[in-house]
């Protein structure tokens, strides 16, 4: 597995970092002892910062607006889009810099989809990592805290591209913390954790980066200049996703289907602890034949629409397949997700979002090359002639799970 993209966010070697970190504790790398490009600047910038508010028509809620740990209503900084824009939510400059002036963060959100830069970062790690990603960014003024200390349900990369930002991480109230179990129905907790010694006190730099697993507490705040970070945050699954899929499952069983007795008295405990045991053995009986296979294809329903392919560029491919020739190179779309299925002569593409692609059973070959992830030259597929070959790669460029080399 490729972990170039990995490297610039830490400073251990992959294999430590997927034991010891990857879900555990966090980690801080210093710009000096990353690998690849230096810093992130490439990324994104202050100039892009201005560029992405001013003249890319941005709209709620690809902004938010953070003071005094509060997100500001969104008329605040927005309104209508003028003449030929017939929008009343698009960002308005003058009013995010008046709110930026008297100390607001800027949080910018969804940059995987709106900034190239990003798109392309964010894709090589997610296909390094197998998950969905997304990013945001963070412009604090200085001497300004944006949010109160929290925890993410997910976990994050913290990349620092400009100025400075001291962060103090607490542990855990509650490790692991599933989506529906937001910081905000532990505030006490969380607030008294963070009254403790931290765990870890540190200011980030241009070019460092931190890895926080999900429910580690955290605050940030600038000092002496303005900052600008960059937060990845990781989709994972759980355990727990296994389970709820175990019981969409189980309704297979009509023993987990019954109906309780007639007259049931749910104030008598021993009549709910002798249901809740057969139910028990009725589930764990069950479980025992629960197909793997069955598991897998739920999870990937589940979790493949998180993660869109790489762009593509429309009209120029339209205009690629239609002058295809034997000799030109094609690839398979990067980020794309698929699997393949035969039956009665015929194969099946599962695609993202419940989109399917049957072909003829001849062009399993020809059509697994393919999509291999490595360049072909169409003259190269493993089918008859040269026609059959441009037949299929047409088909595969403008269904969009192809794209020119």
């Amino acid at each position: 597995m490729r972990t170039d993209t990995l490297a610039r966010l830490v400073a251990a070697d992959p294999a430590e970092f997927a034991t010891a970190y990857w879900g555990r504790s966090p980690l801080l790398s210093r710009a000096a002892d990353l690998r690849g490009p230096a810093g992130f600047a490439d990324l994104l910038s202050s100039a892009a910062v201005d560029e992405l508010l001013s003249r890319r028509g941005l709209r709620t809620p690809f902004l938010r607006v953070a003071q005094q740990g509060k997100v500001l209503p969104a008329g605040r900084y927005t309104g209508g889009g003028g003449v030929g824009a017939e929008i009343a939510d698009q960002v308005l400059d003058e009013q995010v810099m008046r709110l930026f002036a008297d100390g607001a963060t800027l949080v910018l959100q969804g940059l995987h989809r709106l900034w190239a830069p990003l798109i392309d970062f964010t894709g090589r790690l997610g296909a390094e990592l197998d998950r969905p990603l997304q990013v945001n960014a963070y412009l604090t003024p200085p001497s300004s805290q944006g949010f109160a200390t929290h925890y993410d349900t997910h976990d994050v990369f913290v990349l620092q591209v400009e100025g400075a930002k001291r962060w103090i991480i607490h542990p855990p109230v509650l490790p692991d913390p599933l989506e529906r179990q937001p910081w905000g129905g532990r505030a006490d907790e969380v607030a008294a954790t963070a009254d403790g010694e931290p765990a870890l006190d540190v200011v980030l730099r241009p070019g460092d980066a931190l890895y926080l697993p999900r429910g580690w507490l955290h605050s940030a705040r600038t000092e002496a200049g303005r900052s600008l970070h960059l937060t990845i945050g990781i989709r994972g699954l759980t355990r727990y996703a296994l389970v709820e899929e175990l019981l969409g499952l189980a309704t297979a069983d009509a023993r987990l289907r019954a109906t309780l007795p007639y007259g049931f008295d749910l104030t008598d405990a021993d009549s709910v602890g002798a249901e809740v045991a057969a139910t028990v053995a009725a589930l764990r009986s069950w479980l025992l034949t629960a197909d793997p296979e069955e598991i897998a294809a739920r999870l990937r329903e589940r979790s493949w629409p998180d993660a869109r392919p790489a762009p593509l560029s429309p009209l120029a491919q339209l205009d690629f397949a239609a002058a295809l020739t034997p000799a030109d190179e094609v690839v398979a779309r990067p980020g794309l997700r698929w699997e393949l299925t035969r039956a009665d002569g015929r194969i099946t593409l599962h695609l993202t979002g419940g989109r399917t692609l049957t072909l003829p059973g001849h062009c399993e070959p020809a059509t697994r090359l393919a999509l291999d992830g490595a360049p072909h030259p169409v003259g190269k597929l493993p089918l008859d002639d040269d026609a059959d070959r441009l037949v299929l790669a047409r088909r595969l460029l403008t269904e969009g799970l192809l794209v020119p080399v």
